[in-house]
């Protein structure tokens, strides 16, 4: 299980399973859970670079950023300390 805790967005961690480059779960800490169980459903069974790439940039309220925007950044660290 990684952890990766977020930044500027209601979600306080995200905890996922990535097994062969294929997201197998995720879970969000706090955030609006329709959306963010929504998100990981979809998501399950996706590889790391699919889910990176549909992910990334997604804004939320003008923030800058969003709870799918920073599971595509916690991807993309997984990614780069492997």
């Amino acid at each position: 299980m990684h952890i990766y805790k977020t930044k500027g967005v209601c979600s306080s961690e995200i905890h996922f399973d990535v097994e062969d480059n294929i997201i197998k779960k995720v879970d969000f800490l706090g955030g609006c859970p329709g959306n963010t169980l929504g998100v990981s459903k979809l998501i399950e069974g996706m590889s790391v670079d699919d889910a990176i790439t549909r992910l990334k940039g997604i804004d939320c309220r003008g923030k800058g950023t969003s709870c799918p925007d920073q599971l595509s950044k916690a991807l993309e660290e997984l990614k780069h300390n492997a």
